[in-house]
């Protein structure tokens, strides 16, 4: 039986952020301005005979929290809402704040509110460099990540960049 011989060197690096982004509103900003100004100078490639863009939003997940407290300001239950896109996790926290039965359900003299320092929100980007690596870039409220890539630069490129802005230190 033949072994199996070590092809690539496949790496993974994390920045933990300072301090969490603050809300949607400044990730969602990021994440354009990166896929609008494609700052680490990645290129546009061919698979299968398809043209695919240099830098494409492949995943994203999108999560908040309704908090039910009663006249003592005490948490007495929760409800996670988790969506395909911020627009409809606020849609359903809408409406799950608005429906008196739930809220009524939690007991009496309860408020429902949505808890905002609890909100995720993460996008990966999937990345074509200048040397035809493919490899992520995973942003969250609280980190970014790169996976699956083998060169030193693509990582010492995006640290770079990363150090210029504000949010992610």
């Amino acid at each position: 039986m033949g072994d199996f011989t070590q092809k690539s060197v496949v790496k993974s690096a994390v920045r933990k952020l300072a301090a969490p982004i603050t809300d949607y509103a400044a990730f969602s900003a990021l994440i354009q301005d990166v896929l609008d100004n494609n700052p680490w100078g990645c290129t546009t490639y061919e698979s299968s005979g398809v043209a695919k863009p240099a830098m494409e939003k492949s995943k994203e997940a999108y999560a908040a929290t309704i908090v039910y407290e009663n006249a003592e300001a005490k948490t007495v239950g929760s409800i996670p809402v988790r969506g395909p896109t911020m627009a409809a996790v606020n849609t359903a926290v809408t409406q799950i704040t608005g429906a008196a039965a739930i809220t009524t359900g939690m007991g009496a003299g309860v408020t429902a509110s949505r808890d905002s320092s609890e909100d995720s929100f993460s996008a990966t980007l999937k990345c074509h460099s200048s040397g035809g690596e493919l490899y992520s870039v995973t942003f969250k409220r609280d980190s970014v990540t790169l996976s699956s890539y083998e060169a030193d630069t693509i990582r010492t490129g995006l640290e770079s960049w990363a150090d210029t802005i504000a949010i992610l230190a």
